[in-house]
């Protein structure tokens, strides 16, 4: 089921798709010749809203925690994919030691590392799961919301490698595992343990992915450059694929330190967004997300529409900013120009969010939230809360159908999504320790 586009289908988006449709070989072959000079990352999920006048990515997480809720009819791209990621990375590949987020009681966020444990082993490799989490002392079986096992190990660190010890669990041998590499689901929002420090293995995500040295606003600033670069391919204003940003650090939500610095880059990107509306004949009301520099999980993130709802927070609001997973302080925040989405399924606000692997797009789902606006954050706590497969793959466009044709929208999501994934190449080498 393709959301139903509450705007009207004649704005700038129908022409921003038209234009990509008429222009695919050349994008394609633009994406080709990137990817000869930027290495893409692992895996990603990118989070986009769609305002029917502009498409845009809103936030890139390369620690993505949602395979299950995949199109399973797509596990065919997503295998493919695995492989040659597996390849370029380690080619003699046969084992990989998967690390998981250590929210063992989170059963959605387990089933996601069952599904990606069950495509890396289609992809031809051996998986096991190796816990950081200090509760798991020894072999330990969890159960998904929906009745799938999944089998935690405690890791065991010799010399410079992580590793397994043999052992046998109800009634079943698993033997010492010794892995060519290292798969990351685990985001590192509470810093780097000293057992993933100077390890022989390949890291996957490599440590400066992890949200203990990553910011967002290093990943938009390359987006800058990435979507400048696109956008004079298909002639067309970047500012239809890209949100404004600013940022500011020094930030004290409950002592109100820097509160007059962070209002003042609040009305910069109103105005300039205002400036934007009133050139495109845009009636909404500007507004912009304030979110942490770092971290996920949809903490530490609020909207607003003009500098005095900064200054007016309430101590609930100032408490909910102040601290974010893993109970990490915030002090650095990025302003962020606010994307409505126009789009919905049972009246339920909905955006969609497209998952990579290496830089083939795998497929997607939209995240559907009843109880927020159009002009919220939807990575956040809610009964409703339901994702839903995309019913299309987002890597076959129908040039013969409409623009706005469920082939030729999820196309249009999985071009921008790998302009995401691109920033986020660049990002990665950019802040590469090894580079430096």
């Amino acid at each position: 089921m393709v959301p139903h586009l509450t705007t009207a289908l004649s704005g700038p988006l129908v022409s921003l798709e038209k234009r990509m449709l008429a222009a695919m070989p050349d994008i394609e072959h633009w994406f080709r010749a990137q990817w000869q000079e930027v290495g893409a990352p692992f895996y990603a999920s990118v989070d986009l809203r769609n305002a029917g006048f502009k498409l845009a990515p809103v936030d890139t997480n390369l620690f993505p925690g949602g395979f299950n809720n995949l199109n399973p009819e797509f596990l065919s791209l997503a295998v493919q994919a695995a492989q040659i990621a597996v390849e370029k990375i380690c080619p003699e590949a046969r084992r990989l030691l998967l690390i998981p987020e250590n929210h063992t009681r989170n059963t959605y966020y387990l089933r996601n590392v069952v599904e990606l444990c069950h495509i890396l082993r289609t992809a031809g490799l051996e998986v096991r799961v190796g816990s950081l989490s200090p509760e798991i002392t020894q072999i330990t079986k969890l159960e998904t919301h929906d009745g799938y096992p999944l089998i935690l190990e405690p890791l065991v660190r010799q010399q410079n490698r992580l590793v397994l010890n043999a052992v046998s669990f109800e009634g079943v041998d698993y033997p010492a595992f010794d892995s060519c590499a290292i798969l990351l689901n685990n985001d590192l929002s509470a810093g780097i343990p000293d057992q993933l420090q100077g390890l022989e293995q390949t890291l996957i995500p490599p440590l400066h992915a992890g949200w203990s040295t990553r910011r967002k606003s290093q990943h938009f600033a390359a987006y800058d450059e990435v979507v400048s670069s696109f956008a004079q391919l298909l002639e067309i204003d970047p500012w239809l694929l890209n949100p404004y940003f600013e940022t500011a650090s020094g930030i004290d939500f409950h002592a109100r330190l820097g509160e007059d610095a962070l209002a003042e880059k609040v009305e910069r990107v109103l105005k300039k967004t205002q400036a934007k509306y009133d050139e495109y004949g845009i009636t909404q009301q500007p507004f912009a997300i304030i979110k942490a520099d770092a971290g996920t999980y949809g903490m530490g993130i609020m909207s607003v529409k003009s500098a005095d709802d900064v200054r007016d927070l309430n101590r609930k609001t100032r408490n909910k900013m102040s601290v974010i997973k893993e109970g990490m302080t915030v002090s650095e925040v990025m302003i962020q120009e606010g994307v409505y989405t126009f789009e919905n399924i049972h009246d339920a606000v909905a955006e969609p969010v497209v998952y990579m692997m290496d830089h083939f797009v795998i497929g997607g789902f939209y995240r559907v939230h009843t109880g927020r606006g159009i002009d919220e954050n939807l990575n956040a706590p809610g009964m409703h809360f339901v994702p839903l497969a995309f019913e299309k793959p987002c890597t076959m466009p129908d040039c013969a159908g409409a623009p706005d044709a469920p082939p030729n929208r999820f196309y249009a999501y999985g071009v921008v999504a790998r302009l995401a994934l691109l920033a986020a190449g660049l990002e990665l080498q950019k802040n590469d320790p090894l580079l430096a």
